[in-house]
């Protein structure tokens, strides 16, 4: 993939009212976190962020150009808001290539829209796997193929592309299940056990309703 550039500048607006009115201007405003280093405030468009971030995600290192000073980071977390189409704050981690880092990557099902089982139906336990390697081997997605799954099979985390990578060690047990192909069940929805069958002779006329309140009324 070639080099994902985020362009962003230096934030000096910081508080809450500040930070709202470069939200009206569509910006973003960030934070990069550096193991050793003080916290960096940043500001990019929404424009910008929101094409890098359907390209890179979470799992593939993108550079922030700075004003002319690059760095190579993470989207380690991002918080929109919650009925609004807006980014409200972005995290970054700073990269060192020669440290090793923990992400979460996609797990990826290939070949699902190809199962051909009637009656079936593809249960997938686990979204995002954590791996933790160098930043050069963090990869894009951790895949399983399940075209040729049947009724009752598994695919564990044994199953996936990237197990046994000597450069990429998964935080998760070799047979934790990955996804699942299920039969489905028919859902019997029980009678109500209190409900009795009403015989109609049994339902009094409005005759004999009204012929009980007169012999009520006469008794008083």
């Amino acid at each position: 993939m070639a080099d994902l550039v985020l362009n962003a500048n230096n934030r000096q607006a910081i508080g809450k009212n500040k930070v709202n009115k470069l939200r009206a201007e569509e910006l973003i405003p960030g934070v990069i976190y550096a193991k050793g280093e003080d916290n960096l405030n940043v500001q990019f468009t929404t424009r910008d962020f929101d094409k890098i971030l359907r390209q890179a995600g979470t799992s593939t290192i993108i550079t922030l150009d700075i004003e002319g000073d690059k760095r190579d980071v993470l989207i380690k977390d991002y918080q929109t808001h919650p009925y609004k189409n807006q980014y409200l704050h972005v995290d970054f981690q700073a990269i060192n290539q020669n440290e090793t880092i923990r992400v979460s990557v996609p797990v990826i099902l290939l070949g699902r829209d190809d199962i051909k089982i009637d009656q079936s139906v593809l249960v997938q336990n686990v979204d995002t796997i954590e791996v933790e390697c160098l930043p050069k081997y963090i990869p894009q997605t951790a895949e399983t193929d399940v075209t040729d799954i049947q009724i009752g099979d598994i695919r564990t985390v044994a199953d996936l592309d990237i197990f046994g990578n000597e450069d990429i060690t998964i935080l998760a047990e070799d047979d934790d299940v990955i996804c699942s192909l299920q039969e489905v069940q028919e859902v019997e929805i029980p009678e109500d056990e209190d409900s009795e069958d009403v015989d109609a002779a049994d339902v009094p006329t409005v005759d004999e309703t009204e012929e009980g309140e007169e012999s009520s009324e006469d008794a008083e």
